[in-house]
């Protein structure tokens, strides 16, 4: 549970999703958080203090995601974590352990607000 935003979460994921859904490349940041889309359709929500990772969309199609949101407070429910590379974004999902190796994405900028 993170306090004190000043930010509605729910309105930054529909924003990212809409812009994989239009295979629009963006990068956001709110709060502690980092959203970000990418002209292939994917979309992602990341913790970077805890390297924590929730897909929100895949080929531009939404993918759900279990948050929380009061007007001071936010809790997410994290599918899994991240690690980046080089060049490469890992995705480890935490119920299957299944990896995902992903090139392609904005990995230096994520490193540097990281």
């Amino acid at each position: 549970m993170v306090e004190g935003k000043d930010f509605r979460l729910a309105g930054e994921i529909e924003y990212i999703q809409r812009r994989a859904a239009e295979h629009d490349g963006r990068l956001v940041t709110v709060g502690p958080l980092i959203l970000f889309s990418t002209d292939t359709g994917d979309a992602w929500l990341l913790d970077p203090a805890e390297h924590l990772a929730a897909r929100l969309a895949r080929n531009g199609d939404p993918e759900p995601i279990y948050f929380e949101e009061t007007d001071t407070n936010f809790a997410i429910s994290w599918k899994g974590s991240y690690r980046i590379e080089g060049d490469t974004f890992i995705y480890i999902d935490k119920d299957s352990g299944r990896i995902v190796s992903v090139l392609g994405y904005p990995t230096r900028r994520l490193a540097q607000l990281g």
